[in-house]
């Protein structure tokens, strides 16, 4: 069991993608403070996709951060991804770390910096991976807890998908209720900005964050977004991220007469969850006979175009009921994943 001590002040953490200049950097942490931000964010360090894109001011900009400290009261964060980054910004009285996506994704990366922290007692906030892998996201809290790293959150900024989607990074939301449940205790921050890509859904993403029950959000503002040297499009100037906070709706806890209104439905759901469980059952049952054929005859397990067409017809079905297209087309690849797997199964036994 990984042992989770809370962070302080990270319910709402804005600031630029990345430090640019000190001008930059105070003019926004004084907007931000104004608005009662108590934590700002900028990137220091920033690993880009391609080389000869701004990759971050390095460490001069730790002394606009100290500055913004000083200056401001709010507490500090800056993105670290090596040994030097650690010590340089443990140096520099940075208060928060947070790694990033791509840090999350290598394991010999997250165990440098976890060597790097061991023995200092500095709150540390861990991007989920690029892509949708779990463990990997729990085994850089692993680490980390390993190295003695106790005041330990989670920052979701959602994932890459091989298909067409609104978002720039697709929200997931399973996957950190999955984390919650693995690691129970942990505080999970939503990256808006990452997951829309876009700064008008930003709102958007935040508010459903919340309505998921998000611990805190993690937004990018910059003071002019059009000439910002990394992700103009995704980050919100000072008074955009104002008006956005300022209709954000922070949910109660439900009470006795919620629950009671509820409770015929939750009813209800129970029952329909039971027969989809025993309808599945059933389903792979006939799978596992066709599987016995296949192997009996001779013939593939992977039939492309039957899938094709069965995906194909349940999408659009699922349209015409007022279902997700997304949400079908991911349910199906699963549901057909596992029949692969039981006629495999069927194959290997027989």
């Amino acid at each position: 069991m990984i042992e989770i001590e809370k962070i302080e002040n990270c319910s709402l953490i804005a600031g630029p993608c990345s430090a640019e200049s000190e001008t930059q950097v105070l003019e926004c942490a004084r907007s931000l403070a104004k608005a009662g931000v108590k934590a700002f964010r900028a990137g220091v360090w920033k690993p880009r996709t391609r080389p000869g894109n701004f990759e971050g001011a390095g460490e001069p900009a730790l002394e606009w951060l100290k500055t913004v400290k000083a200056e401001t009261g709010m507490a500090v964060t800056t993105e670290v991804a090596n040994a030097r980054h650690v010590e340089a910004a443990l140096k520099a009285g940075i208060d928060i770390l947070w790694i990033g996506a791509r840090t999350t994704t290598s394991p010999f990366a997250v165990q440098e910096v976890a060597d790097a922290l061991r023995g200092t007692d500095i709150p540390v906030l861990v991007k989920n991976p690029i892509n949708a892998e779990l463990e990997l996201w729990i085994g850089a809290f692993e680490r980390l807890a390993g190295a003695g790293v106790k005041r330990l959150a989670a920052i979701h900024r959602g994932f890459s998908s091989y298909y067409e989607r609104i978002y720039r990074y697709s929200p997931e939301w399973q996957i950190p209720i999955e984390l919650r449940r693995r690691i129970p205790g942990i505080q999970v921050i939503c990256d808006p900005s990452h997951m829309a890509g876009r700064s008008d859904l930003v709102p958007l993403l935040a508010q459903m964050a919340l309505d998921m029950k998000a611990d805190g959000l993690f937004v990018e503002v910059h003071p002019d977004p059009s000439q910002a040297l990394s992700d103009q499009k995704q980050q919100l100037t000072p008074q955009e991220f104002c008006n956005m906070t300022s209709k954000l709706v922070f949910h109660r806890e439900p009470g006795a007469a919620d629950r009671k209104f509820m409770q015929p439905y939750r009813s209800q759901l129970d029952d329909i969850d039971l027969q989809l469980i025993q309808d599945l059952a059933d389903r792979f049952n006939v799978t596992g006979r066709i599987g016995e054929y296949k192997n009996l005859h001779n013939l593939a397990i992977l039939q492309p175009e039957r899938y094709k067409a069965i995906s194909d017809a349940l999408t659009e079905k699922g349209k015409e009921l007022g279902l997700d297209e997304e949400f079908i087309r991911l349910l199906f690849e699963t549901i057909h994943a596992e029949s692969i797997r039981c006629q495999i199964n069927k194959k290997n036994t027989i």
